[in-house]
């Protein structure tokens, strides 16, 4: 048995018995999701919570007082932010802003890894949120926060990694141990976050190319089509008959060729959108 076929059963023998580490959320993002689906929770309730981190406080009110977010009224204080934003849409963008810190290496071996993997994160949930916007019944925080956790699944496959010699060195057959498991872990990690049926189906099934047409547009399909549109002039980026069989662009009634440019035409909300998680 090769080193990567050993890797792979090791890692698919975790998950499926249940003692693979997967990621948790930070503590203020659980409480905020827990809050939010209380029947008589206020927005002062949520903002108490919220104020315990200082950090995300100070992001929340950036992107409150933001472009893509901001009323004609600076917003001033977190229980403004959330009576303004209302509860879902803060619970959406506190999960999104929190989820750079489950990115961060916790050894020089991964800090490389898991800065192309954030940035691509990034990359495709900006996209996400400008396509999500194009779409009727598309939600654009839910768009972002999907686009976020997409590959989330490959995070338990780097740190498993990290435990065996020479496999962070090992690029492709990394690879190929991600390709084949980063959907289905993903979908677990978000099955033990409480996440909703959508966002699992998008770490399940963003990267199947074969997926059936859907009558209407989903998550999975703004996803899917974001993730194809990321990889355009890269050396990932797919041919057009590939793309063509691809039943997520039709749904979304989006050319193949169009890159981000060609999407939004001056390419404010994408810069936007990406400006949201830095750089």
């Amino acid at each position: 048995m090769t080193e990567q076929e050993t890797f792979y059963n090791d890692i698919l023998a975790d998950l499926e018995n249940g003692t693979l580490m997967l990621p948790t959320l930070p503590e203020v993002a659980l409480k905020v999701r827990e809050v939010v689906d209380e029947p008589d929770v206020t927005a002062a309730q949520l903002a108490e919570i919220i104020i315990t981190d200082a950090a995300l406080s100070t992001r929340l009110l950036k992107v409150a007082n933001s472009a893509l977010y901001r009323g004609r009224m600076p917003t001033e204080t977190i229980q403004m932010a959330v009576s303004r934003l209302g509860l879902t849409l803060v619970r959406n963008l506190v999960t999104s802003l929190v989820m750079e810190q489950m990115f961060q290496a916790t050894s020089n071996r991964l800090d490389k890894r898991l800065h192309v993997l954030w940035e691509h994160s990034r990359e495709v949930s900006a996209i996400s949120q400008m396509l999500g916007s194009k779409q009727a019944g598309i939600k654009n925080d839910e768009a972002m926060l999907a686009g976020l956790i997409h590959n989330i699944g490959v995070l338990p496959i780097l740190m498993k990694a990290e435990e065996t010699p020479g496999l962070l060195q090992n690029t492709a057959l990394l690879d190929n141990v991600i390709e084949a498991l980063y959907p289905r872990i993903g979908a677990a990690i978000l099955e033990s976050w409480k996440f909703s049926d959508e966002f699992i189906a998008v770490a399940a099934g963003h990267n199947d190319l074969d997926r059936a047409a859907n009558s209407s547009p989903s998550l999975v399909d703004i996803v899917q089509v974001a993730n194809l549109q990321s990889h355009f002039n890269t050396d990932k980026a797919l041919d057009a008959s590939t793309l063509e069989k691809v039943q997520a662009f039709k749904t979304l009634n989006i050319d193949i060729e169009m890159d981000v440019d060609e999407l939004d035409e001056n390419s404010e909300e994408y810069a936007e959108a990406l400006a949201l998680f830095g750089g």
